[in-house]
């Protein structure tokens, strides 16, 4: 729906109120939905609400209302009260009329073999990144978007990825610190620490709350092998939603336990491999085959949840669903770990170093940080 200036026509029924626009589209509110959302009822600073549903009448009925050019002023029956409702506000808070804010406009990319990282995702040097409020809101943007963004020019020292997250998000703290360091160490607790090549994965669905988004920066770059592997695991979960709905079925219903532990660390959460919102689109993706434990199924559910898991698994194999990129040093990847799934190829150490910094960013700060700079930039081009 595209916002009107003013209205046509306003009538009311006592259980509704109904606004034919000048553009001629009709919209109607519900009268409980309009008393819920008395503009006198929230703090005029905070915005916040300073009343709860059961302060509200059970069954608000609407004795009239009437529009000038701006507002539309409700009288409720039994009430003393009336309300007035800016035209504009009931416009872009009409049932249908939402626009998705950009932080949530999510753009799939199915076949990432066919995607090259510096032409279709989101480049930026850190300096400009820094210095420049734009092109910063606009790499914010797409990482939320695409789920992935890279950054070059990131001095190569340890904990530098530390100052460069600073505009991005905040650093979340775990057993293994604010920075974690992806190199080859002897008798690793974990297999990111080896020269193996790591399956498309997610990382610590053992963890409450698994971890937003991760980011790697890279030290020292291999000089053969150790190539990132990246996909998108929304769209692998609606590939396979379209392609075998019964396994998709299967997966995000069934609940899977993920175990890690080492000497400082015992960490155990269930979640399915593939979440959904209420209103059924993918949320999540949590995909760790190293992390999971046996799962507590009978003989009648083994056999088709391992048929769905074996299904998931063989499209996170297929290459025409990986994108490939070889990090240089100094470059830098954030990805949100609840659907971009990574991995990567094998290497040598011995041959060739290989040295990279991780962190990890709290989901709701990543968010938040492209919705104040978007916010601070809208009021900017507004004076």
């Amino acid at each position: 729906m595209t916002h009107p200036t003013s209205a046509k026509r306003v009538s009311s029924k006592p259980g509704s109120l109904t606004v034919e626009w000048a553009n001629g589209e009709v919209s109607e509110f519900a009268s409980i939905w309009l008393r819920d959302n008395l503009r006198e009822d929230r703090d005029p600073h905070s915005g916040q609400r300073l009343v709860d549903i059961a302060d509200l009448p059970e069954e608000p009925k609407i004795r009239s209302a009437l529009a000038d050019d701006k507002t539309v002023r409700v009288e409720w029956e039994s009430e003393s009260r009336h309300a007035s409702f800016d035209l504009d506000w009931l416009a872009s808070h009409a049932f249908g009329s939402a626009r998705p804010r950009a932080e949530f406009a999510t753009r799939l990319w199915l076949e990432g073999a066919l995607l090259d990282a510096p032409r279709d995702f989101a480049w930026a040097t850190l300096a400009e990144a820094r210095s420049n409020p734009t092109a910063r809101l606009d790499w914010l943007t797409r990482l939320v978007q695409d789920g992935i963004a890279f950054l070059s020019g990131v001095p190569s020292h340890e904990r530098a990825i530390l100052e460069a997250m600073s505009f991005v998000g905040r650093v979340a703290e775990t057993n293994y610190g604010l920075v974690f360091d992806v190199r080859s160490v002897p008798q690793p607790e974990n297999l990111a620490y080896s020269d193996l090549g790591l399956g498309l994965h997610t990382d610590n669905p053992y963890r409450e709350p698994v971890p937003g988004f991760q980011v790697l920066h890279t030290l020292i770059a291999s000089r053969e092998g150790g190539e990132s592997l990246f996909a998108d695991g929304f769209a692998l979960a609606e590939h396979l939603r379209s392609t075998d709905p019964d396994a998709f079925a299967q997966l995000i219903k069934t609940p899977v336990p993920f175990h890690y532990r080492s000497k400082e660390a015992e960490l155990y959460a269930e979640r399915p491999l593939i979440q959904v919102s209420c209103r059924g689109d993918v949320t999540a993706v949590h995909y760790n085959s190293r992390s999971i434990a046996p799962l507590p199924l009978s003989v009648q559910h083994a056999r088709p949840f391992y048929a769905a898991y074996r299904r998931f698994a063989a499209l996170l194999r297929e290459p025409r669903f990986q994108m490939k990129y070889t990090l240089n040093t100094g470059d830098l990847v954030a990805f949100d770990n609840q659907r971009t799934l990574h991995g990567r190829t094998g290497f040598s150490s011995a041959k060739y170093p290989r040295h990279l910094q991780g962190c990890y960013l709290t989901r709701d700060s990543v968010y938040c940080q492209t919705a104040l700079l978007r916010r601070d930039l809208s009021r900017r081009a507004l004076t």
